[in-house]
């Protein structure tokens, strides 16, 4: 599978051929939402937390006479079941949200997903990021052009743009823009990439893939 190259100047200097083993391969729905599902609860953290009859604050007297009042007989007014006292079996902040899933299903998630990009015709590749001037409006000019050249892409919300790794030009020139996602290929999650409506790779990226 082809797909674009553009230079830092938005034009158009050939075409390059997608790594097969990444960017051809079967796309299952299921797995990536499965995928993305254990992404975010690994990312969950326990807030919720009661406390228990021993946290409460409040008199440990007896309430009353064990045995003569006819009432039911109780130690003190920090057991569950008065008002202000402590929580049965309330949580305790030590929940643990955490799934699993084998890296073995994790690669074919992230694969199918940038299967569905690249037959969705959703990616286009830059040959030198490096070359970028560390300047916002840079970035702006780059993305109106590739806009300009790119009419799936001028009608993405949400764009991707994916390095090896963090390149302080690329940072600096995007890091401003509300809509543009720098994804680094050593970080990279299915989540973050589901999130986004088209992917703008380095070349160097693209041959790394793999």
């Amino acid at each position: 599978m082809k797909t674009q190259i553009y230079n830092i100047k938005a034009e158009k200097v050939g075409d390059i051929t997608l790594p097969k083993e990444v960017f051809s391969n079967p796309v299952s729905d299921s797995l990536i939402a499965q995928a993305i599902r254990v992404t975010l609860a690994n990312r969950r953290s326990s807030f919720a937390k009661t406390k228990t009859r021993s946290e409460v604050a409040g008199t440990r007297k007896k309430v009353w006479a064990q045995k003569g009042t006819g009432n039911a007989r109780h130690g003190n007014r920090t057991a569950p079941i008065f008002v202000g006292g402590g929580s049965a079996l309330g949580p305790d902040g030590n929940q643990n949200y955490s799934l699993g899933i084998s890296k073995t299903m994790r690669r074919r998630a992230i694969r199918g997903l940038l299967t569905k990009f690249a037959e969705s015709k959703k990616i286009l590749v830059i040959d030198n990021f490096s070359q970028l001037e560390s300047k916002t409006k840079s970035g702006v000019k780059l993305i109106t052009g590739l806009k300009a050249a790119d009419e799936v892409l001028s009608k993405s919300r949400k764009i991707g743009v994916i390095t090896t790794k963090t390149i302080t030009p690329v940072k600096r020139a995007f890091g401003n823009l509300k809509d543009i996602n720098l994804l680094s290929l050593k970080s990279l999650d299915i989540y973050s990439l589901s999130k986004q409506n088209y992917l703008i790779i380095s070349q160097k990226a693209v041959k790394q893939f793999k």
